[in-house]
């Protein structure tokens, strides 16, 4: 971390579209900002399921919400969610798992192409509305985020090995240690303690008391 720089961890899972919303908010402030932003491809499943979390679409009148408040961030933010009712069942019936993994992968090998191959993922599910959980579907996304075909084959191997596993476990349980129950969690590190915001919506704050 560069001298003065305030380091700011984004966690976050590509099944997430407030995530992609906090994401690519945070990849136009660090160029106005003086930070390092980090990206932290966890799994958003794991942090639901160890701190009894619910998705909030579960719940009738927060999901009518939702659909309204995506649809406005979207704009706001110039960000191309698609969001429909049907979306809620295609995302419970969705895993990113192997998606995370890959992307973890990713970072651990040729972390250059992390930025490009996470918004690829969030582009195929919530702009086209297309699986991203088959092996070819993580395939044709990464070849769209200009990883070659050798790198991302060598990744989509090491999926299924210890260390990408271990890692995505390590990287989610230091999100939920920083107090995250969803996603995305922003960390900032200030004044030698870090600082949880969760949601897209936090910036400002963020902002704010970061010094910026």
């Amino acid at each position: 971390v560069s001298m003065g720089r305030t380091l700011v961890e984004l966690f976050y899972d590509v099944i997430s579209p407030y995530s992609w919303l906090g994401f690519e908010a945070l990849c136009r402030y660090k160029h106005i900002w003086n930070i390092d932003l980090r990206f932290r491809p966890a799994f958003l499943g794991g942090i639901m399921q160890q701190t009894g979390n619910k998705p909030p679409a579960m719940l009738p009148k927060r999901a009518e919400y939702l659909l309204k408040d995506i649809k406005r961030m979207a704009k706001y933010y110039q960000v191309p969610v698609h969001i429909s009712g049907d979306d809620f069942q295609r995302i419970f019936a969705t895993s990113s798992l192997a998606a995370m993994r890959f992307i973890t992968a990713i970072d651990m090998t040729n972390a250059q192409y992390l930025e490009p191959l996470s918004r690829e993922f969030w582009m195929r599910f919530w702009s086209q509305h297309e699986d991203i959980s088959q092996p070819e579907n993580i395939l044709a996304v990464a070849r769209q985020a200009g990883v070659s075909a050798e790198l991302s084959q060598k990744a989509l191997e090491m999926i299924s090995s210890p260390t990408v596993k271990n890692r995505l476990k390590e990287t989610t349980a230091e999100a939920m240690k920083y107090g995250a129950f969803g996603m995305p969690a922003v960390v900032a590190h200030y004044d030698g303690e870090p600082h949880l915001f969760f949601g897209s919506d936090r910036l400002e704050l963020l902002g704010s008391v970061i010094g910026e």
